[in-house]
């Protein structure tokens, strides 16, 4: 719609795991002069005097399944979780790409961390226009700002969040929209060096607002760049330098919900690109440290989110599973659904440091526990996580960043001979354009070549 309307600029509001990164993927093609908006993250709900969120809602039906709590007391949970408007309201994906958005440089400072209903909200509306007129009068456009350096502060401030694995799938499209070349492997060496300082949930224990209170992002991105893990002398919406933007912000954040860089929570990435024999083409593992580092167990193979779900609830999952969800990836789904609803399940059944659960779709911001998304090449294409049977061992190892499937290559080659690929019958109009465009999640399931 902008191109049709030949706009000289752009001004985006988003605020959700999809459309914030579909709102840079259009700046970046169109390349005018742009400015993000971020719509702005929730207010707590509360309940017996704990902050609680929408996760929080989802966990509890896990709990209601493992009769630990009443259906009422999970009303209660429902009702209150979910007070105004806002973004979800821990570090989950809109929070995550908010930040990342900041420190790309495509938003004003402090966007990403403000509550959507207060008047600093309103006031970053109104700078972002007033900002736009001098991007236009200054020919400043988003592949003058989405640089490679700019990308590794986007990933950088993701880690240091503690950010949703979204954000991998979401960069590399971005980046593939803007002429860069980014790689699922950065973020594993960028990993390597970037410690995660954010106590927030859904692994750790604060909520947004308590961050938004604090000061938000700009004095952690001074924390960093001050550590000398930030490019300084990337171009911003401004017309400044990110350096020159955090000129005079000072580092008032402490150190309880905002760690410091020599106590960090883990001393390296928590996100951990996996490969192996069940993802030759990469994974995305969500390792907080809290689960272990590494996880062993016998499959249970679901073809469908809602079969794992059933099983989930019936309680027929024990302690030691790897849950196996397939046909969920780009191809497959269509489109990646977020398995937030089996994983907080899982939760709120206590199960959470004695289950894994892989997938080749992925997972909600609000996810926490041992889970590994965006296995490539998907099922639907025939990859190795097609291939799994109940009862195969899996061992999920984020130290040596493997992903292993324990059988015989030759039992992999007989059972790829008797696989046969789903239909697509079902599928019309766009579903069905997409599934045959979309590319593999490692490449950020672009819809054109990319780069």
């Amino acid at each position: 719609v902008s191109g049709a309307e030949g706009f000289d600029g752009i001004i985006t509001i988003g605020g959700c795991d999809k459309n914030m990164p579909g709102c840079l993927i259009a700046m970046a093609r169109l390349n005018r002069p742009s400015i993000f908006i971020y719509g702005g993250s929730i207010m707590p709900g509360y309940y017996k005097k704990k902050p609680i969120d929408v996760v929080s809602v989802f966990e509890a039906v896990g709990a209601y399944s493992n009769n630990e709590i009443t259906k009422s007391e999970l009303y209660e949970i429902e009702d209150a979780a979910i007070p105004g408007p806002g973004s979800c309201g821990g570090m989950y994906t809109a929070n995550t790409m908010a930040s990342a958005i900041e420190a790309l440089g495509m938003s004003l400072p402090g966007s990403s961390t403000q509550i959507a209903v207060s008047k600093n909200k309103k006031t970053d509306c109104i700078n972002s226009g007033k900002k736009l007129l001098d991007l236009i009068k200054n020919d400043i456009k988003p592949r003058d700002i989405m640089t490679k350096q700019a990308f590794e502060n986007a990933i950088t401030t993701v880690i240091a969040l503690g950010g949703s694995t979204n954000a991998v799938l979401h960069l590399l499209a971005m980046a593939s929209a803007a002429g860069v070349k980014v790689k699922i492997e950065d973020f594993n060496k960028l990993g390597k060096k970037i410690p995660v300082l954010a106590d927030l949930k859904p692994s750790g224990t604060h909520v947004m607002a308590k961050f938004c209170e604090i000061g938000g992002l700009p004095p952690l991105l001074k924390r960093l760049l001050d550590a000398k893990l930030l490019h300084g002398d990337c171009l911003t919406v401004t017309g400044k330098t990110l350096k020159e933007n955090l000129k005079n912000v000072r580092d008032n954040l402490g150190t309880d919900i905002i760690k410091d860089l020599k106590n960090p929570i883990k001393k390296d990435s928590h996100i951990c690109i996996l490969k192996g024999n069940l993802s030759p083409e990469g994974s995305v593992a969500k390792i907080s440290g809290k689960e272990g580092l590494s996880f062993e167990g016998k499959a249970a193979v679901f073809d469908s989110e809602e079969k794992c779900m059933n099983a989930i609830l019936n309680r027929k999952i024990k302690k030691g599973t790897v849950i196996v969800i397939r046909y969920e990836g780009p191809k497959g789904g269509p489109g990646m659904r977020e398995m937030l609803a089996p994983t907080s399940a899982i939760m709120g059944q206590g199960l959470g440091s004695d289950v894994a659960l892989i997938t080749d779709g992925r997972f909600s911001g609000g996810t926490h526990g041992f889970v590994v998304g965006h296995i490539t090449p998907e099922a639907f294409d025939g990859g190795p996580i097609a291939l799994i049977k109940n009862g195969d061992l899996i061992r999920i190892d984020s130290k040596k960043k493997t992903l292993e499937l324990f059988i015989s290559k030759s039992e992999i080659k007989k059972r790829l001979k008797q696989w046969k690929q789903p239909s697509r019958s079902h599928l019309s109009g766009a579903l069905y354009k997409y599934s045959i465009l979309v590319s593999s999640a490692s490449k950020g399931a672009i819809t054109d070549k990319g780069i």
